[in-house]
């Protein structure tokens, strides 16, 4: 049975000033034509705008956090944290399934399903957009979730063969700086050497890698520059 709204405007901090626009969001098109109000009375409508709301949202947050990443590695990020499974996710924490208005036939199962919690929390973000008229207001209900997502996946995205590319991808964005790499150590026999390798961005020391192989130590070098800034490496 669903429960009373302002439980779930408590629950995410949000209050509407139009409590339609929340009732609309938490309707699913089953129970919509159980009241003769047909797809027209559903939250498909604020699906479609909150989908728009949640990729725009998105977009701007990773292209401001991570300004070395490509397109390409920026579009598997968003792929990954507003995908169903993500989005299913966001809405069992707020228990949103036991909120919606479903009808019979759904409510007997559907309150877990993935796509119906897909849909329903796009929904909801397209209504608070829509009563906010601020998508500051909606970035940061959402943002939240995405972060604790990202941090899940992040490190498997960014794999140790990469760290090179970026920060070089990030220095060139830089008119004037130098990136260059600097053996300062090595040791051990011939055929086991343990290489010390620091990265220079211009005559600064942004880091210090070790490895087995001069292009390994540089790796882990670029990595250490890349946390100066991108902490979340």
């Amino acid at each position: 049975m669903e429960r009373d709204m302002k439980e779930l405007e408590a629950c995410i901090g949000y209050t509407f000033a139009d409590a339609a626009l929340l009732q609309r969001a938490l309707t699913h098109s089953s129970y919509a034509n159980e009241q003769k109000g047909g797809r027209d009375g559903s939250n498909e409508r604020l699906e479609f705008l909150g989908d728009s709301v949640l990729s725009l949202t998105v977009c701007s947050y990773l292209y401001n956090a991570y300004p070395a990443l490509p397109e390409g590695r920026l579009t598997i990020l968003r792929k990954n944290v507003v995908c169903q499974r993500a989005l299913a996710d966001y809405a069992a924490k707020i228990d949103l399934g036991s909120f919606l208005l479903l009808g019979r036939g759904e409510a007997k199962d559907g309150r877990e399903k993935p796509k119906l919690l897909e849909d329903a929390f796009e929904a909801l973000l397209g209504a608070m957009y829509l009563d906010s008229g601020d998508l500051a207001r909606v970035a940061e209900f959402v943002l939240p979730f995405v972060r604790e997502e990202l941090a899940k996946t992040e490190r498997e995205l960014l794999p140790f063969e990469d760290y090179k590319t970026l920060l070089q991808q990030y220095v060139q964005q830089m008119p004037g700086e130098e990136l260059r790499y600097e053996t300062i150590g090595e040791k051990g026999p011939d055929n086991a050497k343990i290489f010390t390798v620091r990265v220079l961005i211009n005559s600064n020391d942004f880091g210090t890698g070790v490895g087995s192989s001069k292009k390994e130590a540089e790796q882990r070098a670029a990595a250490e520059a890349l946390k100066r800034y991108l902490p979340r490496l």
